[in-house]
């Protein structure tokens, strides 16, 4: 069945930055359905679900609470049937630390959560209309890390 949308979930446990996200995908002319979760546990049982259709992106803070997002990269990086899923880590973290380790477990993109709400929206339509297939071919650490 071919999908005329694009399947996102954010896993995040910050009110404020899930309906800041949810509210850029609503302004952003692309055609998304955006699912959130609060934590990771949340976001590995609705992955882990028969009933549920996978994301084609998942955007992953680090810092949450019962499941880290690094705890949940290395999940779903682990499982073959998650292989296709783009995996956007965003998070308010800048750590050199946190950014290689995202890149060496395969994430496909590193976002530090923008403080203004066009910068978002800016953001998230860039990493939404890349073309993964091109770009996580040539995958290298100079083009990990999105910087706008």
């Amino acid at each position: 069945m071919q999908k005329d949308f694009i399947l996102i979930t954010l896993a995040d446990d910050d009110e404020d930055d899930r309906m800041f996200f949810t509210d850029a995908f609503d302004e952003l002319k692309i055609n998304t359905v955006v699912n959130t979760v609060n934590d990771g546990v949340a976001l590995m049982n609705f992955l882990n679900d028969p009933e549920s259709i996978l994301p084609n992106i998942i955007f992953l803070d680090l810092n949450m609470p019962l499941k880290s997002g690094m705890e949940c990269l290395k999940e779903i990086k682990a499982d073959s049937k998650f292989k296709d899923i783009v995996i956007a880590i965003y998070s308010t973290s800048s750590s050199e630390e946190d950014i290689e380790n995202t890149f060496v477990l395969g994430a496909n993109i590193y976002i530090k959560k923008p403080n203004h709400f066009g910068k978002l929206k800016e953001v998230l339509s860039e990493v939404v209309t890349l073309n993964w297939q091109y770009i996580t071919s040539g995958l290298d650490k100079d083009n990990f890390l999105l910087r706008m």
